[in-house]
């Protein structure tokens, strides 16, 4: 209540300064002081210094509340996004983990195909002589095939202009004993 007097009293100040009666209804200033008394005092007498207070304690106490939510969220996102960043990192090392081990099997791949390449160029080198080898010997045996009809068809020749029927007839007997003796 003091500060309510002081504040009436420091408000007045200004009211004294009018001419003429201070205290007359005629005076405005002394009429606009009784009503802005009364209207203080109402507010008074209505607990509305007491109810804006509340209001703003309660506001106070809302920001608070807000400010707390905030650094929870804060804090909370900080750790997702730690949890987020070493999961990148996981990520990226299997990536290279993974690339690195293709990039092996690659050169083993590769390593791979050269020794079985130069094993197929082996085997078909192979495989091209030993077909040489058998052309080569069925060409000689064909020559000697050839050559052996064709000297026994000379010889054929060659035995029937020399062939007289006595020649014949021994020719005949000898290779029949030759026969007998072989087979016995």
């Amino acid at each position: 209540m003091k500060k309510l007097s002081l504040a009436l009293i420091l408000a007045a100040t200004p009211a004294l300064a009018a001419e003429g009666p201070f205290f007359s209804l005629n005076n405005t200033e002394f009429v606009v002081l009784i009503a802005f008394i009364i209207f203080i005092g109402a507010l008074v007498y209505f607990g509305v210094p007491g109810k804006i207070t509340g209001i703003l304690d309660a506001r106070a106490v809302q920001i608070k509340a807000d400010l707390e939510e905030a650094r929870n969220l804060r804090e909370e996102a900080k750790t997702i996004l730690a949890s987020y960043e070493r999961k990148q990192r996981e990520v990226q090392e299997q990536s290279d983990r993974i690339v690195a081990g293709a990039r092996e099997e690659a050169m083993a791949a590769a390593k791979q195909a050269k020794a079985d390449l130069k094993t197929a160029i082996a085997r078909r080198l192979a495989a091209a002589t030993d077909q040489i080898a058998s052309a080569e010997a069925s060409a000689l045996r064909q020559v000697k095939e050839r050559a052996v009809s064709v000297a026994v068809a000379v010889a054929g020749d060659v035995l029937a202009k020399q062939m007289t029927a006595e020649n014949a007839a021994v020719s005949i007997d000898d290779a029949i004993g030759q026969v007998e003796a072989r087979l016995h």
